[in-house]
């Protein structure tokens, strides 16, 4: 009897349990990453605050679930003042939550166009704060991350 065609479909088989072995081991490694993009076109402190309460709560849920997310708030148009040192009404919560348990997780980005229109309305530099970075438009930042395929959330 020959045993070498059995020798061969036994390595095979120790190979190919091998690497479904390895393939579960992956992804039970890997950690799932949510992606959330949050607009805000108003200058309203409510809405603000809302989207603040959305951020943390997010991210503390994912947090709790063993899960990541990365959220990007979006300010453009009126919701500028968001992110204006010298208007913005929830300034201190913008420093917490970067200075707080998730500041990895989540990122404020401010409109270029917006500043710049405001900027020539009212005749002198605006002042951003430090926990924003500048993208060169809101509403072009806002396709790049759909089309990346994070979700869009507009309260």
């Amino acid at each position: 009897m020959n045993l070498r065609p059995i020798a061969h479909v036994l390595v095979i088989a120790s190979l190919a349990g091998a690497m479904l072995f390895g393939l579960r081991s992956y992804a039970a490694d890997r950690v799932k990453t949510h992606h959330i993009a949050i607009q805000v076109d108003q200058n309203d402190p409510a809405l603000m605050n809302l989207v603040l309460n959305n951020v943390e709560n997010t991210a503390e849920y994912f947090n709790s679930k063993g899960e990541e997310a990365q959220i990007e708030v979006v300010a453009f148009g009126p919701g500028l003042n968001m992110l204006r040192e010298d208007k913005s009404p929830v300034k201190d919560r913008l420093k917490r939550i970067q200075e707080g348990s998730f500041p990895s997780t989540v990122k404020f980005s401010a409109c270029g166009v917006t500043r710049k229109k405001m900027e020539e309305a009212e005749g002198h530099a605006i002042p951003i704060v430090p926990e924003a970075s500048m993208v060169a438009s809101g509403v072009v930042r806002l396709t790049e991350l759909q089309e990346l395929g994070w979700s869009y959330i507009r309260p």
